[in-house]
Order: C-alpha cells, then structure tokens, then sequence
C-alpha cells in the first residue's frame, strides 16, 4: 500500500477546508502556529558568535510535535503549507528543521485563496522553501528580540516595571506624542468666510456664492477690519456673472483592499479594531462552513500591500458587473492599480475567492462580524472593477467691485461604482442647486454672511489614521500594523478616548527618554530604512546577518552611555488628574495604578489617604434620578453600570450598557446589550410604551440580586496612595 502525503497547515480550520479538496492520499493536519521560537526567559541571540539565534521548541507543543513527527515518519511527501508570507515561510523552516526533513521530502506550497483550483494547482507544483524571506523574518525577529530584551530592563529602572520597547512600537507611540505635542503647541489664527446671498433679476432663482480673491489672486479674510471693507465695497457696486463653467467630472473608484486599508475601512466604517478585523479576516480565508458547500474559504489572504488581481477574478468580475447593472458600468478595459512604492507584490490584493458568493445569499452562515467585513471586501473589490462615477458640475464665478465669488454645484449623471461601495468623504459639499446664468448677466445681493472663525488644530490620530500614517512613512509592514495597535494600547502608553488617541503620561516618560538616549529607534526615516534592509534581505540583496551587525554596533554603543548616564536615575510619571473629587480633603483625584490595576487616590498622601475604585463615565442620565451612569466591576472582575448616588440615595444598576439615544417615547436614556456586536438600543422604563422586558431582550438575564449582591463589594479599598 503506497504511503500517504502529509499536508501540514496552521490552523483546524483551513486544514478541514483543504482537506476536502484533496483526495484519499493526503492527510491534512494543523501545527497551530509556531512550534519554535525563541525562548522566552533568556535573549536567545548568540551575540558573540555572529548573532545566532537559539530556537528551541515551545513549552507545551510536544505532543503536536511528536504527532507531526510520528505522521512525517510515515509519509512519502511533506507539503508545509502554512501562511503566504515571510511569518508563514518562517514557520515552515522551523517545522523541516524540528521534523528533520530532507530537501526531496519536504515541499513547500503556498495558497493564496483557499478554492480548490488553487489548492490543487499549488499541491502540483510544490517548491524549495525561500531561505532569502526565511533570512528576512529572522533578521525582523532577531533585531526585535535584541531591542525589546536590551532595552526593557532599562526602561523598568528607571521608570517602571512590565514596560517594553520594539522597533515599531515606539516609533508608534512617538508619532501619537508628536501629533499631541503640534496639538498642545497650535496657535489658532483668526479668518472670516464671506457668503454673498444673490438672486436673479428676474427672482426666479437664488444662490449663494463665496468670497475666494481678487484681481490679486486667492484671498482670505483675517479681521473684522478686512471683512467691513470688503463689505462695503460690494455693497455699493453691481454683482456681474463673469465666468459660467459645466463640466462631467469623473471620480474612478480605489483599488481592492491591501491589509492596511482593509483595517483602515473596518475600524471607519464597521468601528472594529485593527487585531479583531485580523481575526476575523483569518476566518473568512481559512474557511467557513456554507451548508451544503462544506467549508469554504471566501476571501484571499489578508496580509498583503500588492494591488494586483487575477485575470480569472476580474473576468469573473466582469462577467458579474455586466449581468447585474449592464454593460456600461463595465469600463473600456479591465482596471489595474498601481501599488505605492515599495510594496511586495507576493501575491494578490485582498478578494472574494467567489464572486458568485454574494454576501447576502450566505448571510445565514456568517456571525455578524463575519458578514460585515466580508460585504465590505466583496463590495470593494467589486466596485474597483466598474466604470467611473461621473458628476455634472456646474461653477459660477460672480464679480463686484474686483473681488471674486464663487458658486458651485455637482449632481451624480452617472452612479457608476458608487451603486456598490462609495466612498465619498461625508463632509464633500456638492451645494445647491444653482439658477441657469449666462456670463454679463447681473445679480441682485441680497444679504450678506460673515463669521469669525479660527483655524483648529490638527486632529489626533484614530486607529485607522495612525495605521494610513505608518504605511505612507514606510514604518512597519502589513503584519505589524494590528499587533503593533494593539501593543501601544495594552502597554498604555497610548489612550482611547472615543475613536481618537492620546499618549498618556507614560507614554510621554518612555518616549522622552528613547528620544534623549535611543534617537534612532524612535527615528521614523532610519525605522522606515531598516523595513527597507529587510525587504532587501527579503529580495536576496542583502545578508540578514549584515543588518544585524550595521545595526547593533551603534545600539550598543547608546545602551552603553545610557546605562552609565541613568545609573541610580528614577523618572516619575506624573499622575493622570481627574474631575473626581476627594471625599475627605476635596482635591482632585488622580489615578494611580497598584498590585491589583488602576484606582483613585488623593494627590495630598501622606496626609489624606483617601481612595476609591476607578470608575468610568458612560454616556446617557440614570432613569431613575437623573445623575451621572457609571461603569464600574463586581468583586469578579464583571462590569456592571450604576448611577453615580448607588447607596447614596439611588439604587439603579444594570449590566445593560447606556448609550447616548434616549427613548423617543419617554426622553429617558436606553441601554443596549453588553458584549461584541450587540448595537440595538431599548428602552428599560416599565412605565413607556416602547420597554422591552428583560426576556426579550435577546439572553438569559442576571437576576436582580445577584446585580446587587455584585454592586455590594465592586472593588477592595486600598490602604495607601
């Protein structure tokens, strides 16, 4: 009996997908991600002998190990098919190496979209494994190992314990302190829009029109001053068309998603975070169950910065587009994107593997999430294919005493894309309809409009904004974007509030002192230089070693000066203040953290001692008294939601979570579900109309008094600030 060909994957999950497309003679199994690495207690980089790694396997994987070399033993070939990137060649290097296969054995396949057409082509021409982007994810792994243990124990003498550095982490955090720094630093500067209300001779028609210049060129109002010359001006002379311009604007859609802009629009538009959009991404390509299908994979690998499609996917397109809306929405030639410079281009943009699978006719079988994000990708990539949006435009330029009005308009003449995915700014003024003027024609003014306005600063970054700034400074690559998100995060150095980021006081301390010591980690240009080498690597242009070694000898050298220079040195983080107020002494609490997290103390300790559990404001009123609502945890760990007079006058709690609607039937604050996904908002008051018992509100509750048994002991007072 021929021996069978062993096909190893990352995950169950795909492994089940492929593992139908594969005849009788494969065996398809998971190693569940990485079985070596690093080990986590010691650097694990030989420095003295040329910066060798030490990998040794992971605590735990033995008896995945010993099952993978027990299943090789007893095969004739081994496909290593994990993921198709440098990560996913990587871990298919270690696991030829812990399984002690031979070259002629061991066959490296790799799926861009799990199909069956793929799956089977791959399977028929196998490859050596790439040691050039093996080099580079060691090189990535290595120099990240040697930043983050080198730095660390410095950053915890002198700071505090449990904090790290990495190369792209900091660099990170320190673009989140520099946007607040231009922030803090912002001088606003006074201007004045100038609207002139005009209407026809005739009254048939009114519109208003916008100061832009003069016979000068481009001019802005700055004063009160400014604005009563102006005014007066055009008040006493005649306001003459002097320029009637009409034009079809075409707006030609984005290209299909890469990962940063898949996080990018997912963290917009379906408010999820970079590391779950990952996730669910993962799912969506490794496979879901579709009835009757079996396990299918839907969309194509979700780590990638190439623009490129397949001729099989927009032929597929095409053929979709052209049944479903007609032949003009279909442009002239199939489109193709260019991708920014710098990109890889290993394999395809990210795409429906199926158009056919519309997402609504497969809704059923997708959670929420799923089928959110998935409609978005398969709206995207199909509306990258479709023919140009295009806009009439009409502009209207009005004359009076030599300065220059301008009016404009746009209405859709043809959707084009826009019927599946448009993606406008909300903001894009297209103006009101305008009367039909000839040039030399005169207008009435009717009234002016004038307002003080400042200039504001720029925004903080959002999620999505700081992912689009990394990616355009060449910091990081596609891996990295949501893992990175979400170290900052967990570390705190980095805050949410609402959608947009701050560095928090922490985040300050540990990006001031790798600046004064480490200028090159937090380097934007030298950290964008470094993804580069390793690109370079990647490609078989540079030795990984070599990197490690250009690298190192300047690190070392300011780790050595910064050891001498901090000696004995201890950086205090100022406290974060709150509008909290002490109950004993009235000051302003701050909050400190301790040996079980973060919690309320008095700024005057010694003297008062004074403190209270951290609790967090949420939005909407108590239903019952009108205070604020506050989020606060049971003696377990579970957040519950409180009126801020809880034992004070007010027993309300709920583990229902206040949002900012209130009822349209009685005014008071609704609450909706608590846990991921749940956005339906109902009404609580048994006494209106629209209240929904606790039994139709889609789970099995609490009972009352398990709430209040919880509401009882919600945090254990400590003793000291």
């Amino acid at each position: 009996m021929a021996k069978k060909s062993l096909v190893i994957v990352e995950s169950p999950a795909k492994a089940k997908t492929i593992e139908k497309y594969l005849g009788d003679h494969y065996v398809v199994t998971s190693s569940m991600g990485h079985l070596r690495d690093l080990p986590k207690s010691t650097l694990g980089v030989d420095i003295e002998h040329d910066f060798e790694p030490e990998y040794k396997p992971i605590p735990g994987r033995e008896e995945t190990i010993a099952s993978l070399k027990k299943r090789a033993a007893e095969s004739d070939k081994v496909y290593l098919a994990t993921d198709p990137d440098r990560e996913g060649e990587a871990i298919s290097w270690h696991l030829k190496e812990l399984l002690s296969l031979s070259d002629k054995k061991a066959c490296r396949v790799t799926f861009n979209e799990i199909t069956k057409k793929v799956v089977n082509d791959s399977i028929a021409a196998p490859r050596q494994i790439d040691m050039n982007l093996v080099d580079a994810q060691q090189a990535r792994r290595v120099l990240d190992r040697i930043v983050g243990y080198k730095l660390s124990p410095l950053l915890w003498r002198t700071i505090r314990r449990g904090l790290s550095a990495g190369r792209v982490q900091s660099v990170a955090t320190r673009m989140v302190v520099d946007r607040e720094n231009e922030i803090r630093s912002f001088v606003p500067e006074e201007y004045w829009p100038f609207d002139a209300e005009l209407e026809c001779m005739d009254k048939k028609g009114r519109f208003t029109a916008r100061l832009t210049g003069n016979a000068k060129g481009k001019l802005e109002l700055h004063s009160a001053e400014e604005v009563e010359k102006v005014k007066a001006a055009v008040s006493a002379a005649p306001f003459i068309i002097t320029g009637v311009k009409r034009a079809d604007k075409q707006r030609g859609p984005y290209g299909p998603f890469i990962t940063s802009t898949l996080q990018q629009d997912a963290s917009r538009k379906l408010n999820m975070a970079p590391k779950r959009t990952m996730s669910v991404a993962q799912k969506l390509y490794e496979g879901i169950e579709l009835g009757e299908l079996g396990s299918v994979g839907l969309i194509t690998y979700m780590r990638t910065d190439s623009l490129r499609v397949s001729k099989e996917a927009q032929d597929a397109a095409k053929q979709y587009i052209v049944a479903k809306y007609g032949p003009e929405y279909y442009p002239k030639s199939p489109r193709v994107f260019k991708a920014r410079a710098g990109a890889q281009d290993a394999h395809e943009a990210i795409r429906p593997s199926d158009i056919g699978l519309v997402p609504e006719s497969i809704k059923q079988y997708l959670t929420n999430e799923q089928y959110r994000l998935y409609r978005l990708i398969w709206s995207r990539f199909m509306a990258s294919q479709m023919a140009n949006c295009v806009n009439d435009t009409v502009t209207i330029d009005v004359t009076s005493a030599g300065y220059v009005f301008k009016a404009t308009h746009s209405s859709v003449k043809f959707p084009g894309f826009t019927v599946l995915y448009d993606d406008a700014k909300d903001d894009e003024v297209k103006g009101k309809t305008l009367p039909k003027l000839a040039e030399g024609e005169e207008v009435r003014l009717l009234e002016i409009k004038t307002e003080q306005k400042f200039t504001q600063p720029p925004s903080r970054y959002t999620e999505d904004t700081l992912i689009r700034a990394m990616e355009e400074k060449g910091i990081g690559r596609p891996s990295t974007y949501a893992p990175t998100m979400s170290t900052i995060l967990e570390r705190e150095y980095v805050a949410k509030e609402g959608k947009t980021l701050r560095p928090t006081a922490l985040g300050e301390a540990v990006n001031g002192l790798l600046l004064d010591k480490f200028p090159d980690i937090v380097d934007l240009k030298f950290t964008a230089r470094m993804e580069q080498s390793l690109d370079e690597v990647g490609d078989g242009e540079k030795q990984w070693k070599q990197v490690i070694r250009d690298f190192y000898k300047g690190f070392d050298e300011s780790l050595g000066e910064a050891e001498t220079t901090l000696k004995g040195t201890r950086i205090k983080v100022p406290a974060e203040e709150t509008d909290e107020i002490c109950d004993e002494c009235g000051r302003k609490m701050v909050i400190k953290t301790g040996r079980f997290g973060k919690f309320l103390a008095c700024p005057g300790f010694p003297e008062c001692k004074f403190t209270k559990p951290l609790v967090v404001e949420m939005p909407g009123k108590c239903p019952k008294c009108g205070a604020r609502m506050l989020k606060r945890q049971s003696k377990n760990g579970n957040p519950y939601y409180a009126c801020e007079m809880l034992n004070h006058g007010c027993d309300f709690l709920t583990w229902d979570v206040p949002v900012a609607n209130v009822c349209p039937e009685c005014g008071l604050t609704m609450f909706k579900r608590s846990g991921r996904g749940y956005t339906k908002p109902f009404c609580i008051n048994p006494e209106c109309k629209a209240f929904v018992p606790e039994d139709k509100r889609g789970y099995k509750r609490k009972t009352a008094e398990a709430s209040a048994e919880a509401a009882k002991k919600p945090a254990a007072k400590k003793k000291n600030g």
